[in-house]
């Protein structure tokens, strides 16, 4: 099978403009630890796009494409020439599931979520009513539209009900891009600035702050079922005095936690109430001293795919592309305890 490999980020998607560091260390460290599990699996050709501005280290036989002229039009002739595809891709103004939806246009497989499902699984504003019929626990959470004419008012009465702290970030968005917390509501007024800054055309989701250990739950899922191959600490850092951004700087698996195993079960349901999730899906929690609080769900690879398929003994890529193929593994379990970085730095 001939399958193309793309990365936003690394992989020409900004070609000609400016490109984040951050985004760029995380987007080619997925790229170069995918391309690598990838290439170990026997009988497959792999080919990937590469912006001109990165320099890719892959493994023999791996084709790598340098991103030319109109990007749109070069991969549509890309997807032509495969037989499936693999894309990563920021949820931000529905990227993801525009490339996505280009994909099935070419009827080529896709090793990961169509476009419908990557549509339910990103939109935070819907979120909370999924999660509440399933009874999976998700912060307090009120949702503005700024196209309305008195949207102020309606901030000013979730802050009421909310109380402070609270989260703000953009109904469509990956990663912390967007995402702020907010102490008053001088850094509300902010943290709405820099929400609407990050997708101008995205709802806002206003959530009650959630205090505890930032988590995630990597699973593997095959559109109906799912199953946790480990769950991950995650390192965050929040910026600032006032209206204060999050960053995301890595993190640590498997997670010693008490709620760990309730982490991965509160995960799986999440995965099990979106149809149509496949292959590899990231689920961010917050674990306080009681219960594992689900806070969005990633319907594509994920930064903690650095340090799973580091602390397994088996090819988390091939057991994605297994599950796409309706064959989900068997629980794994983590055979070392590793910490990683966003520029996938691996340390025992």
């Amino acid at each position: 099978m001939r399958i193309l490999v793309h990365e936003f980020f690394s992989g020409g998607g900004l070609a000609g403009r400016d490109i984040p560091a951050s985004l760029a260390r995380e987007g080619a460290a997925m790229l170069t630890a995918l391309i690598a599990d990838l290439a170990a699996i026997d009988g497959h050709q792999i080919v990937t796009t590469v912006d001109p501005r990165f320099s890719l280290s892959v493994p023999a036989g791996v084709e790598v494409v340098t991103v030319k002229g109109t990007r749109g039009t070069f991969l549509n002739t890309l997807l032509s020439s495969v037989d499936a595809a693999w894309l990563v891709a920021p949820e931000t103004d529905r990227c993801l599931e525009r490339l996505t939806a280009r994909a099935e246009r070419k009827g080529i497989a896709l090793l990961g979520c169509g476009s419908a499902a990557i549509r339910r699984a990103s939109d935070k504003a819907a979120l909370p009513r999924l999660l509440a019929r399933v009874g999976v626990p998700h912060p307090e959470t009120r949702v503005i539209d700024p196209s309305r004419e008195n949207w102020k008012v309606d901030v000013k009465i979730a802050a009421r009900e909310l109380g402070y702290p609270i989260v703000v970030k953009p109904a469509r968005g990956a990663g912390c891009e967007g995402v702020s917390l907010a102490r008053d509501a001088r850094a509300l007024r902010q943290a709405i600035a820099r929400a609407r800054q990050a997708d101008g055309r995205a709802r806002l989701v206003l959530q009650r702050y959630v205090r505890g250990v930032a988590a995630s739950v990597s699973l593997v899922a095959d559109g109906r079922r799912a199953v946790a191959l480990t769950t991950n600490a995650q390192s965050m850092r929040i910026e600032g005095t006032s209206s204060r951004p999050f960053a995301y700087c890595g993190g640590a698996t498997p997670l010693d936690h008490a709620l760990a195993r309730q982490a991965a079960e509160e995960a799986v349901r999440t995965c099990e109430a979106i149809p149509g999730l496949r292959g590899y899906i990231g689920v961010d929690l917050v674990l306080t001293s009681s219960e594992a609080v689900v806070i969005e769900v990633n319907p594509r690879l994920t930064t903690a795919y650095l340090g799973v398929r580091a602390a397994l003994e088996d090819n988390v890529a091939a057991m994605a592309i297994a599950a796409c193929a309706g064959r989900l593994p068997e629980a794994s379990r983590a055979y070392r305890s590793v910490r990683f970085s966003t520029a996938g730095r691996i340390t025992s």
